[in-house]
């Protein structure tokens, strides 16, 4: 499985953002994709979650202001995941990363969840 994230970038403060993550391969589908978030200096934390059946999980730092949604395309052994960025601070500054967990079962909640990690993509926000 291969994931391919693309999006992020550079905002002002309470601007907007979208990421985006593709998994393609073998696996027809994945229970759970997520993503996760490291700042310079800080471990890795969650962003959020969502499961095959589309119940999403937002962290507490981006309640209210962050959205993950997903597509699953059988026919083509994709699965995406986006996650919208609103209302964005400073604290928000991070590399993003998409991670597919093809057996959880539920949100998969932790990182050692995850089988299979993206690259990462830069969210930067200036205040």
């Amino acid at each position: 499985v291969q994931l391919q994230a693309s999006g992020g970038g550079m905002v002002h403060t309470g601007g907007s953002l979208s990421v985006s993550c593709t998994a393609s391969g073998s696996i027809y589908s994945i229970n759970a994709m997520g993503w996760f978030r490291q700042a310079p200096g800080k471990q890795r934390e969650l962003v959020a979650t969502i499961t095959s059946s589309h119940n999403p999980n937002v962290a507490d730092s981006g309640k209210g202001r962050f959205t993950i949604s997903r597509t699953n395309a059988i026919g083509t052994k994709t699965n995406t995941v986006y996650l919208r960025m609103n209302s964005l601070k400073p604290d928000d500054t991070a590399v993003y990363y998409c991670a597919a967990a093809p057996r959880a079962k539920g949100l998969a909640l932790r990182a050692d969840e995850y089988t299979y990690w993206g690259q990462g993509t830069l969210v930067t926000v200036s205040s």
